[in-house]
């Protein structure tokens, strides 16, 4: 079922939700070896774009599109428990008004609550995940202050010498940074996870833009990424629980994203159920993702292994940024570059 942005974004007006629209991506090694590169070069066939979005912001058009469909929203209503009552489910929601709980039942559950959310634990869905994490912080910024030429609202800044199997970025919004560091580890291995490191590079970062960083005044994030390891159930075995996004680890492990295939699955899912083949919902996100976001693995575990060969040898070519956007797209799937990619970077750093 491949689905397009047109598809996914259909109804809702981008005017509402985007703050930036970036066109130039900065890469650097270790603050250095700055390559600012075009996403859309001279011969390009079309022009493409990356929004810069608010998730708050974003989540909440998204909610206000289902209610009109006819969704009933409950706003900072969490769920506390699930159960199973006469072959229907019962979901215990606390009331955002009351410490009263209140009761729904329910035919199907699409559990779209994150990475720690209760929808996967409690229908046994929860299985050994891979997975990594990220802090990211809002720094207030206003563009009318020039600390750096390649500081502008146009561009987005990755950094990738100073993360161990990572990389730490600057976003641009509209009126602030969004900065953060991520570390992933596409192994079985389990690793500790520096945070006070992460926070550290990231204010390094923003000082070598001329940004002032003060950490002990920036409010710090973290957030758990459950990365795409393979296959799993996504959904019980009688289709009455289903699970999207996060929840059913589908960020991609090279890019740490996941907004994109949140959506997608969340569609996937809705079809499922309304097509009567919501037992089936496993095979049809395995058929949407499988290849790709194992493709997607395999060259994650190559770059996060010698990355400083990536970024030499890809990352500065004058094409990898326009195919790092069209594999955000979802136009250039991974299975068409992972192998070729990579014989070519192992060709590289052996001289042949």
């Amino acid at each position: 079922m491949p689905m397009v942005i047109g598809e996914i974004l259909h109804g809702l007006v981008p005017e509402a939700f985007v703050e930036a629209t970036v066109t130039h991506m900065r890469h650097t090694w270790c603050f250095d070896d700055p390559y600012l590169a075009p996403i859309n070069p001279p011969e390009a066939d079309r022009q493409l774009a990356l929004w810069m979005v608010q998730r708050s912001v974003f989540d909440y058009a998204l909610a206000q599109r289902a209610a009109s469909a006819g969704a009933h929203l409950m706003d900072g209503a969490p769920v506390r428990t699930i159960e199973r009552e006469n072959g229907r489910l019962v979901i215990h929601i606390q009331s955002p008004t009351a410490r009263a709980h209140t009761r729904i039942t329910a035919d199907y559950l699409i559990g779209a609550d994150g990475a720690n959310g209760i929808t996967a634990r409690s229908s046994g869905l929860h299985t050994q995940r891979l997975v990594a994490i990220a802090v990211e912080a809002e720094i207030p910024h206003d563009w009318r202050c020039v600390s750096h030429p390649h500081l502008q609202p146009h561009v987005m800044h990755l950094e990738y010498g100073m993360v161990d199997r990572g990389y730490a970025w600057i976003f641009p919004k509209a009126d602030h940074l969004n900065v953060g560091a991520g570390m992933f580890h596409p192994s079985r291995r389990s690793a500790g996870i520096p945070v006070a490191k992460l926070r550290d590079v990231v204010c390094r970062y923003l000082s070598s833009l001329g940004v002032s960083c003060r950490e002990g005044e920036i409010q710090w994030h973290a957030h758990p990424l459950p990365l795409w390891s393979g296959r799993r159930r996504l959904n019980t075995r009688d289709g009455r629980v289903l699970l999207v996004g996060d929840a059913a680890c589908l960020i991609n492990p090279l890019f740490g994203d996941g907004i994109l295939n949140a959506i997608k699955s969340g569609l996937i899912a809705a079809h499922s159920i309304v097509s009567g083949q919501a037992h089936r919902y496993t095979q049809a996100i395995n058929a949407e993702f499988a290849a790709n976001l194992d493709a997607a693995y395999k060259l994650a575990h190559f770059f996060y292994t010698w990355p400083h060969a990536v970024y030499r040898y890809a990352i500065s070519r004058p094409t990898a940024t326009r195919t790092a956007v069209r594999l955000l797209y979802g136009e250039t799937p991974f299975t068409n570059l992972a192998s070729r990619a990579i014989r070519r970077l192992r060709r590289a750093v052996s001289g042949g």
